[in-house]
């Protein structure tokens, strides 16, 4: 399967190799009191689970989470049982950018004398293969 864009549904949280092993022992707890601590903010986000990464944990949600709900979710991690919150880094959202080399191009328009320009590829693209798009290096 696969998607347009990064999901959004999950919160990156890094932190260092012993919180992380002392978090995950009770992911199953955190899990419970995230999904109170954001039923309580009357969000309709909900925690689905937690997995460990190399960097910190990862928290899975039902739907793209909102930046109260970002926040809350730091405020519980920081503030949870046997972790060491000065080491807890600030959680944000995955990101990911996609690019696209455009190699075969010609340089005029079929059957006619006019040179392409970047701004009729963009607008190609734009109407018809993607949404969001920038082109960073002009010919």
């Amino acid at each position: 399967m696969t998607t347009k864009g990064p999901s959004r549904k999950q919160v990156i949280v890094p932190m260092s190799n012993d919180n992380k092993i002392s978090f995950m022992k009770d992911s199953s707890t955190h899990v419970t009191n995230l999904n109170r601590n954001l039923k309580n903010i009357k969000s309709e986000i909900i925690v689905d689970f937690i997995c460990q990464e190399t960097s910190g944990v990862t928290i899975v949600t039902n739907k793209v989470t909102s930046a109260l709900d970002l926040q809350t979710i730091e405020n519980y991690v920081k503030n949870a049982n046997h972790i060491e919150s000065t080491v807890v880094e600030i959680s944000y959202l995955p990101q990911s950018k996609s690019y696209l080399k455009i190699t075969g191009i010609s340089y005029l328009g079929e059957f006619t004398n006019v040179p392409i320009i970047s701004d009729v590829v963009q607008e190609i693209f734009k109407n018809y293969i993607f949404n969001n798009i920038a082109i960073m290096l002009k010919p």
